[in-house]
């Protein structure tokens, strides 16, 4: 399957919340087995379309060990989160070169459309729970950059686009 380039951070499509998908078809299929293999390819632990301009609220996440355990979500929304919270590094191929430590809740439910097309609730802890969140995010138009105050998120950027033009 081919790999999709990443839209860069400027792109106003990575801001924007994107659209609910209104049933699992055979395109949305896929869209997810390109988004699986571009986020293999990074490598990363997970991948929402914004990330590669397809504005559809569409996400993989494979945190596991050994890898091909991907869950495809579509229109993925958490119903709780744990009140304990889990510190971790988080970066993104929209902004290259950076990471932040970012605090999120230690696991989350969510629910969202398998790839069966059903409706499927599903614990989330630590990795996997982190990616999950990262991935809504993307998917509301935010960045994990957002959860950092606006002079950290802007040393970021900076620090990102000079690296790009290295490259």
């Amino acid at each position: 399957m081919p790999t999709r380039p990443f839209l860069p951070y400027t792109d106003k499509r990575l801001h924007t919340p994107a659209q609910p998908v209104e049933a699992v078809t055979e395109s949305v299929r896929m869209i997810w087995d390109d988004m699986v293999d571009t986020m293999e390819a990074m490598p990363g632990v997970g991948l929402a379309a914004p990330q590669i301009g397809i504005m559809l609220r569409l996400a993989v996440v494979d945190a596991s060990d050994k890898r091909g355990q991907a869950v495809r979500m579509a229109n993925p929304e958490i119903l709780h989160e744990s009140v304990q919270f889990r510190d971790h590094d988080e970066a993104s191929p929209n902004l290259p070169g950076v990471f932040a430590r970012i605090t999120r809740p230690r696991a989350v439910t969510v629910r969202f459309l398998n790839d069966a097309g059903e409706v499927e609730d599903r614990d989330f802890v630590g990795l996997w729970a982190t990616s999950v969140q990262h991935q809504i995010d993307h998917l509301n138009g935010k960045l994990y950059v957002d959860h950092l105050t606006p002079l950290r998120r802007k040393m970021l950027v900076a620090k990102s686009a000079k690296l790009s033009k290295r490259g």
